[in-house]
């Protein structure tokens, strides 16, 4: 878990206080220290969005708030385990944590808003019957391990209306095909779909514990300031 504590000594300034107003600063400790906590949840989300191309809301939501109490003046600002996982290498340096075996590379595949593969999208792939998975040995040497799509059509009608453009040429071998479906390959080769990779160094930083520590150092004061005077003002 990536996490960051809170923790405030005030016990200088209790000591020039009245006996009134000390029986408020419990309270006005734990609100100020919560107030700031949630300044840092705001900053190190919006550090996300500026780090990561359209990350999705689960990782922006992930950031929560383990809230200070009068008896503990402790607040803790954390990564939700799951997200914590593949974010701490943001932090600490590495590679990429992987969900499987190997890095998923799209290739010919409509992602999501996010530029993510679309949960169940490889079990949905594996289950085609015109896919499979595997390596496949290239005209240039290379071998490729990944998720390929079968061409639907060969010889003959596999150069039907060539110099054409794809969905005119498409609308043509429907045609012909009425059977062929959606999402048919029909390029007349291998497609493509994902490719299989080993993880990769990661290439940004978060920074999240010095971006925290910055918005603590500059609110806590102020915070605790509001916090004080709210206390003093209903102390009875």
């Amino acid at each position: 878990m990536i996490n960051l504590k809170v923790k405030v000594d005030t016990k200088s300034i209790d000591r020039n206080l009245t006996d009134l107003v000390r029986r408020q600063i419990p309270f006005a400790k734990a609100q100020a220290i919560n107030a700031v906590a949630e300044r840092v949840r705001a900053g190190e989300q919006a550090n996300f969005k500026e780090t990561f191309r359209a990350p999705s809301p689960f990782t922006v939501n992930s950031v929560a708030v383990r809230k200070a109490t009068k008896s503990n003046p402790v607040a803790t600002v954390y990564v939700k385990p799951i997200a914590a996982k593949y974010l701490l290498p943001y932090e600490t340096g590495g590679v990429h944590t992987l969900n499987s075996r190997a890095l998923l590379n799209p290739k010919n595949v409509r992602l999501n808003r996010y530029g993510q593969l679309p949960r169940g999208m490889v079990a949905k792939l594996k289950g085609m019957p015109d896919v499979f998975v595997g390596a496949v040995r290239t005209k240039d040497g290379q071998t490729i391990n990944g998720i390929w799509q079968r061409p639907f059509l060969r010889g003959k009608d596999a150069q039907l209306g060539a110099g054409m453009t794809v969905r005119k040429r498409n609308k043509l071998l429907r045609g012909a095909h009425p059977d062929m479906p959606k999402n048919a390959n029909t390029s007349g080769h291998l497609k493509l779909l994902v490719r299989f990779g080993n993880a990769l160094p990661v290439n940004k930083q978060l920074k999240w514990g010095r971006l925290a520590k910055q918005i603590v150092s500059q609110h806590f004061n102020a915070e605790l300031s509001k916090a004080l005077a709210k206390a003093i003002a209903t102390a009875k």
